[in-house]
């Protein structure tokens, strides 16, 4: 009887950090700036994290995040 595991345990350290920045409102361009990546790079993470997680659109994945307490909502 496994409990239920935490669905953030299956991303990489960097995952969750393009998961944080893109709940955020960044674009890929501006991850890709901030972390001097390529673009590709951050777009490849996401897609990953979006598998991962099972999610299929960037609201899902906004909705995901701000449930795990990587962001806040902000009226």
């Amino acid at each position: 009887m496994g409990g239920a595991r935490d669905p953030l345990d299956a991303l990489t350290p960097r995952q969750r950090e393009i998961l944080q920045l893109v709940a955020e409102g960044h674009t890929s361009k501006d991850i890709a700036q901030r972390l001097a990546l390529s673009f590709k790079t951050v777009e490849g993470h996401r897609a990953q994290v979006m598998e991962r997680l099972g999610i299929h659109d960037l609201a899902g994945l906004v909705r995901f995040a701000v449930r795990a307490g990587l962001v806040t909502s902000e009226p």
